[in-house]
C-alpha cells in the first residue's frame, strides 16, 4: 500500500489560509455546478435552435477572438497580483508607510489590462476579419456580431480591478455572485433571441447576433455586479506618493524609471514577463481552435464545439476552480509579498510552509489521479449509452461523437496539468518563466506536428484532442520536474510515488470496467437506445445497466476511501483559526 500524502499540518497562520482556500474552492465549484446545471438545460434547447454552422462560428472562432483578447491582456497581470497582494491588508487599509505606497501600486497594476486590451482587441479583430473564410463572412450580421464580441471583451476587462481585489482578499463570494448571475443572463439572452429567430420566416438570420449579445450581457452583468458589491474602482493609474527609484534603477531602463511613478516595479516586471509568456501558452491552449478554424468545415466546427462543451463540463466545474484556488494558496504560503521579487533567486522559504505545500500538492495529485481513473472507467463504458441522449440529431453526422470519446482521455491530462502549472506560476521567478517559455515553444512544435500527423493518418478532428493530450503530457512532465527540483533545492521531502493510486483501487476499477462493458446487458442497452432513442432510457434493460454501474462505482469509491481517502482526511489540518 502506498504511503499517502497528508493534506497538511497547519499552524494558525496557514491553517486559516487553507480554510479560506477550501471555502473559496467549494464556493467556486458551487458557482460552476449551479450555473452549469442551469445552462446545461438551456443549452439542450439552444443546440437544437442553432445550426452547426452558426454554433461553430460562435463557439470556435468568436470564442477564440474573445479568449485571445482576454488572455493576452490580463493573464500575466492576474498571476503576478496573486503573488504580490498583501496578506493581511485589504485595498482600503492604510496601516503603514510602505502599505500606503504598495497597495495603490497594485491597484494601478490591476487597471493595466484595460490599457493593454485596447490595442490587443483592435489588432485581433482586424486580423480575424481579414483572414476569416468566405463561408464565415457570408453569414448574416457577421461584422456586427464580431464588433459586439470585441466590445464584450473590453467590457469584461473593466471588471479586472474589482476581480483582482476580490481574489487578492480571498473574497470568493463576490466573484461567485457576479459570475453566476452573468452566466445565467448570458444563456437566457442567447436562448431567447434564438427562440425568437426560430419563429421568423428567415430562421437563422440572428444566430450570430444571439451569441454575441449573450456574451455582451455576461460582461455587462459581471461588471455592474462587481460595482454594486465593491464600489466603482479607478480605471486609470494614479501617481504614487513616493517614487521607487531604487528598484527602477536595478533594471537600468527608462521605461521602468517612468513606470516606477505608478507601479510596483517588481510586480510590473513579473507581469510583463508572464504576459509575454502568455502568447506562447495561448497558442498551446487554443491551438485546437486555431487549427480547426483553418482546416475544418463549419459543420464539423459546430460538432467539435458541442462535443467540447459537454466534455469540458467536468473541467469547468471542478478543475478550473481548483486551479484558481491553488494559485491563490501556493502564492500566499510560499511567496509573501515582501519576498516575491521577480529578480530574486534562491529566496528563503519557511520550512513548515514548504512541507505544507508539498503535502497539499501531493494530496491534490493523488485525489485527481483517482478521479481520473473513475472517469476513464465509467465514462468509456457509458458514453455509447448517453450519446444519443446528449447530442441533437443534426450533430450526430458531425465529428462530435468521436471527439466526445477522445475527451474522456483528455480530462485526466487537464486535471493534473492544471494543478502543477498553478504551483509553477505561483513560485516561478522571471528566469524560470523565460526558461519555460523556451520549452513551451518546443511543446507547440510537438502539438502542431502531432496534430498534422494524426490528421494525415485519417483521425479527423479527433486529431486535435490527441495532440492536446501529448502536449499536456509534456507540460506535466516539465512542471513535475520543476516542483521536484524546487523542493529538493529547499531540502524538503517530496515523493511523487506517494500520490499514485493503490493497486487495490486499480484492481477494483479494472474489474468494474470489465463487468460493465463486456456483458450482454451493455450491448443490449446500447442497441436499444440507438434504435428507440430517448424513450428507452426508462426501460428495464437500461435502468438495470445503470444500476449496475452505480454499484460498481460505489465499490471503487469505498476501495479508494479504505486505501487512501481516510488517511488524507485523518491527517488533514485540525487548527483552522
Amino acid at each position: 500500500m502506498n504511503q499517502q500524502p497528508s493534506l497538511g499540518r497547519s499552524t494558525d497562520k496557514d491553517g486559516g489560509l487553507l480554510k479560506r482556500s477550501l471555502t473559496s474552492l467549494f464556493s467556486l465549484m458551487g458557482l460552476q455546478l449551479g450555473s452549469r446545471l442551469l445552462t446545461f438545460i438551456l443549452n439542450q434547447a439552444l443546440f437544437r435552435l442553432a445550426s452547426p454552422q452558426a454554433y461553430g462560428t460562435a463557439a470556435i472562432q468568436f470564442e477564440l477572438i474573445l479568449s485571445t483578447i482576454l488572455f493576452l491582456s490580463r493573464e500575466g497581470i492576474r498571476n503576478a497580483l496573486l503573488r504580490a497582494w498583501p496578506r493581511n491588508t485589504t485595498i482600503h487599509t492604510q496601516g503603514s508607510t510602505s502599505n500606503d505606497n504598495h497597495v495603490p501600486a497594485l491597484t494601478n497594476l490591476s487597471a493595466l489590462p484595460i490599457i493593454l486590451g485596447l490595442p490587443v482587441s483592435l489588432a485581433t479583430a482586424v486580423s480575424y476579419s481579414t483572414l476569416a473564410s468566405n463561408d464565415v463572412r457570408r453569414q448574416p450580421h457577421f461584422h456586427v456580431a464580431l464588433t459586439i464580441y470585441v466590445f464584450a471583451a473590453l467590457s469584461e476587462l473593466f471588471s479586472e480591478p474589482m476581480h483582482n481585489r476580490a481574489m487578492g482578499e480571498v473574497r470568493t463570494g463576490v466573484r461567485v455572485r457576479a459570475e453566476g448571475l452573468g452566466i445565467t443572463c448570458k444563456t437566457l439572452v442567447t436562448y431567447l433571441i434564438l427562440l425568437y429567430d426560430s419563429t421568423r420566416p428567415e430562421s437563422g438570420e440572428f444566430a450570430l447576433l444571439a451569441f454575441a449579445l449573450g456574451q455582451l450581457a455576461y460582461s455587462s452583468v459581471v461588471f455592474f455586479s462587481y460595482v454594486y458589491q465593491m464600489g466603482c474602482p479607478t480605471f486609470l493609474p494614479t501617481r504614487l506618493a513616493t517614487r521607487q527609484s531604487s528598484e527602477a534603477a536595478a533594471f537600468r531602463s527608462t521605461f521602468y524609471r517612468i513606470a516606477s511613478q505608478y507601479f510596483d516595479i517588481s510586480s510590473l516586471h513579473l507581469s510583463l514577463t508572464m504576459t509575454g509568456q502568455s502568447i506562447v501558452k495561448h497558442i498551446l491552449t487554443e491551438g485546437d481552435k486555431i487549427i480547426l478554424s483553418w482546416w475544418s468545415p463549419l459543420e464539423d466546427q459546430g460538432g467539435y464545439a458541442i462535443a467540447v462543451n459537454y466534455g469540458s463540463l467536468v473541467a469547468r466545474i471542478v478543475f478550473q476552480p481548483l486551479e484558481e484556488i491553488c494559485r491563490v494558496y501556493f502564492s500566499r504560503i510560499l511567496c509573501p509579498p515582501a519576498e516575491a521579487k521577480s529578480t530574486s533567486i534562491g529566496a528563503q522559504f519557511d520550512r513548515h510552509s514548504l512541507g505544507q505545500a508539498s503535502e497539499i500538492l501531493l494530496s491534490l495529485v493523488s485525489i485527481q489521479l483517482a478521479c481520473s481513473v473513475l472517469v476513464i472507467v465509467f465514462a468509456t463504458a457509458y458514453l455509447p449509452i448517453f450519446l444519443h441522449l446528449l447530442l441533437p440529431s443534426q450533430y450526430l453526422p458531425t465529428s462530435a461523437p468521436k471527439v466526445l470519446a477522445a475527451w474522456i482521455w483528455y480530462i485526466p491530462a487537464l486535471a493534473i496539468n492544471g494543478v502543477l502549472e498553478a504551483f509553477f506560476s505561483s513560485i516561478a521567478t522571471s528566469q524560470d518563466l523565460r526558461r519555460q517559455s523556451r520549452w513551451l515553444v518546443g511543446f507547440s512544435v510537438v502539438f502542431i506536428g502531432s496534430a498534422i500527423g494524426f490528421y494525415a493518418s485519417g483521425f479527423g478532428d479527433v486529431s486535435l484532442v490527441y495532440a492536446n493530450i501529448i502536449n499536456l503530457a509534456a507540460r506535466i512532465i516539465y512542471a513535475a520536474q520543476y516542483a521536484s527540483t524546487f523542493f529538493s533545492r529547499n531540502k524538503t521531502a517530496h515523493r511523487w510515488k506517494a500520490s499514485t493510486p493503490t493497486w487495490q483501487f486499480l484492481l477494483v476499477a479494472t474489474l468494474s470496467y470489465l463487468a460493465i462493458s463486456m456483458t450482454k446487458i451493455h450491448h443490449q442497452a446500447v442497441i436499444l437506445l440507438q434504435t428507440e432513442g430517448r424513450g428507452a432510457i426508462l426501460s428495464a434493460i437500461v435502468v438495470s445497466h445503470l444500476a449496475q454501474g452505480a454499484g460498481m462505482g460505489l465499490c471503487c469509491v469505498v476501495t479508494w476511501w479504505l486505501t487512501s481517502g481516510r488517511y488524507l482526511v485523518r491527517r488533514a489540518p485540525v487548527r483552522t483559526d
